[in-house]
């Protein structure tokens, strides 16, 4: 079991991890051991998740989610297996707890009247500063 937040556990065995070859440093290495990992979470069928925390997971992730609602992390930061793998379960259990904070809900607000006038005094400035870019009349004409 991992434990996300005082109220979410995700059990191991809704988590998929396949190990794969990593690009970058490692040396010679880098062409025979299998470092990088990547992680595959059900998050639409998932039944450790609440609902609202689900949906928000999902618009969270973004692209990282696939169409099947599959949450995909790569992880290949660090040249070794274990840290990768440790690496791919905190991103996926610091994403759900983004997820699991309820956003605060937008309060209309009115203008203040000290931003209404001030509002107007640019207004004014800037008519003021048009007005000097006309040509000038003259009497004759």
């Amino acid at each position: 079991m991992i434990r996300i937040s005082p109220r979410i556990f995700i059990d191991e065995s809704e988590i998929t991890l396949d190990f794969v070859r990593s690009s970058g440093p490692g040396g010679q290495n880098v062409n025979k051991v299998s470092t990088a990992v990547e992680l595959r979470f059900d998050a639409a069928g998932s039944p450790s998740l609440p609902d609202d925390v689900r949906k928000r997971l999902i618009k969270i992730a973004g692209n990282k989610v696939t169409k099947e609602g599959v949450l995909i992390i790569e992880a290949r930061r660090f040249r070794t297996q274990e840290k990768n793998r440790a690496d791919a379960i905190e991103r996926l259990a610091s994403l759900i707890r983004k997820a699991a904070v309820v956003p605060l809900k937008r309060r209309k607000t009115r203008p203040t009247l000290q931003s209404k006038e001030e509002r107007i005094k640019r207004k004014k400035r800037r008519s003021v500063i048009k007005e000097s870019r006309r040509p000038v009349s003259t009497a004759a004409d």
